[in-house]
C-alpha cells in the first residue's frame, strides 16, 4: 500500500520564502495571452490520459485529504456547526480506516470560515497544527466600502486567522485597470501582515481566459501567496480550463521570479474523481513540489465525504450510506 508519511501531512505554514511580489509590469501582462480552444482540448484530455486505480488511489485520495480547506460559509452557520467542522477536520477520516492505511494523524489543510466564526474555529483547532483561513474584504461579492474590507482583514488577523482569502474587485479586470487592481492587492497584502493572502479571482465573473490569466499574474507581482478560483457563490466556480489558465500563469511568474505561488481551485469540487484530475494537473504542470499543502488546496465541504466513502470500498469492497460520512 502507497501511503503517505503522517508528517507530509501538518502544514508547515511557512515551507519556502513568501511571495514578496514585484513592480507591475504592464508590458508583461499585455503580453499574457490564452488560446481558449487548446485550454479546454487539454483540459479535456485528462480523464482519459491519468488514472489510478486500487492502492495507488487510495494513496492519492489520502493525499487529497491533506490539501482541503475545509469550508463552511453559509448565512445560518452557528457556533455547534463550525466545532462539529472543526471535529471532522481533525479526524476526516474513520480512526479504524486510518488505522487500516497506516495514516493515523491524517487531518486536512486548514478549516475556512466568515470572520465571525473565526475565534471559534481557532479555540476548536487549538494543539492540532489546522490553521483557520478567514474569507474577508466583503466576501463573495467584494463590494463594501473599501476602508471596511482593509479593516476586516486585520480584524479576522487579530482573532487568529492565519491565512485570509480576500476577493478582488472584478471591475478592474473587466475594464482593464490592472494598476487598480494591482494597489488593491498590494494594499490587502499589507493588511495581512504574517497570515498567508490567498487572492480569489472569481473566474466565473471575468469574462475572459485571458482576463483569467492576466489577473492572476497582476496578483502574482502584488504578492499574492496563492491565487485562487472562486468564492464558491458564482455561476461557474472551478473548471479545468480555468485551472490550466492559472496554474501555467503560476508557472509563468516561477520562471520569471523564481517564486512558486500556490493555487486553490473552489467551488463544484465535490466528488473523488474530480479531486483525482486536478492532482494529476497540477503534477503534469507545476511538479510535485504543488502537491503539498504548502503551494495547493482544495476550497470544498462534501469532497471529503465522498473520498471518505471511495476509501472505505477500498477496504471493504462496498459502498456505505453518503450519511455515515456527514460533516459533523
Amino acid at each position: 500500500m502507497h501511503t503517505l508519511s503522517p508528517s507530509t501531512t501538518q502544514l508547515p505554514q511557512v515551507a519556502h520564502p513568501r511571495n514578496p511580489g514585484m513592480p507591475l509590469d504592464l508590458d508583461w501582462v499585455a503580453a499574457v495571452q490564452a488560446n481558449t480552444s487548446a485550454i479546454e482540448r487539454r483540459a479535456a484530455t485528462l480523464g482519459g490520459r491519468r488514472s489510478v486505480k486500487k492502492e495507488f488511489q487510495a494513496a492519492w485520495l489520502l493525499k487529497a485529504i491533506s490539501l482541503i480547506d475545509l469550508t463552511t460559509l453559509s448565512g445560518d452557520d452557528t457556533a455547534g456547526r463550525v466545532q462539529r467542522l472543526c471535529a471532522k477536520a481533525r479526524q476526516p477520516v474513520s480512526p479504524w480506516m486510518l488505522e487500516k492505511l497506516g495514516m493515523e494523524g491524517l487531518t486536512v489543510g486548514a478549516v475556512c470560515v466568515y470572520h465571525d466564526m473565526v475565534e471559534t474555529a481557532v479555540r476548536a483547532l487549538e494543539g492540532s497544527g489546522i490553521p483557520v483561513a478567514a474569507v474577508s474584504t466583503g466576501f463573495p461579492a467584494g463590494l463594501s466600502p473599501y476602508h471596511l474590507r482593509i479593516a476586516e482583514i486585520g480584524e479576522s488577523v487579530k482573532a487568529g486567522a492565519q491565512e485570509i482569502d480576500i476577493v478582488i474587485s472584478r471591475r478592474h479586470v473587466l475594464t482593464g485597470n490592472w494598476q487598480a487592481l494591482y494597489d488593491e492587492m498590494c494594499e490587502m497584502r499589507a493588511a495581512c501582515g504574517a497570515a498567508h493572502v490567498k487572492a480569489i479571482l472569481a473566474t466565473g465573473e471575468l469574462a475572459t481566459l485571458r482576463n483569467v490569466a492576466r489577473a492572476s499574474l497582476v496578483c502574482m507581482m502584488a504578492g499574492a501567496d496563492f491565487i485562487k478560483t472562486s468564492t464558491g457563490k458564482e455561476a461557474v466556480n472551478a473548471t479545468l480550463p480555468v485551472s490550466l489558465t492559472m496554474i501555467r500563469a503560476i508557472r509563468d511568474y516561477q520562471d520569471r521570479t523564481g517564486v512558486k505561488v500556490g493555487y486553490k481551485p473552489a467551488g463544484g469540487i465535490a466528488k473523488a474523481k474530480d479531486a483525482l484530475l486536478y492532482l494529476a494537473l497540477m503534477k503534469d504542470e507545476l511538479g510535485h513540489a504543488w502537491l503539498q499543502p504548502d503551494l495547493f488546496r482544495f476550497g470544498a465541504s462534501s469532497l471529503l465525504g465522498d473520498i471518505e466513502r471511495q476509501l472505505e470500498h477500498y477496504l471493504t469492497g462496498h459502498y456505505s450510506a453518503a450519511n455515515r460520512h456527514a460533516m459533523g
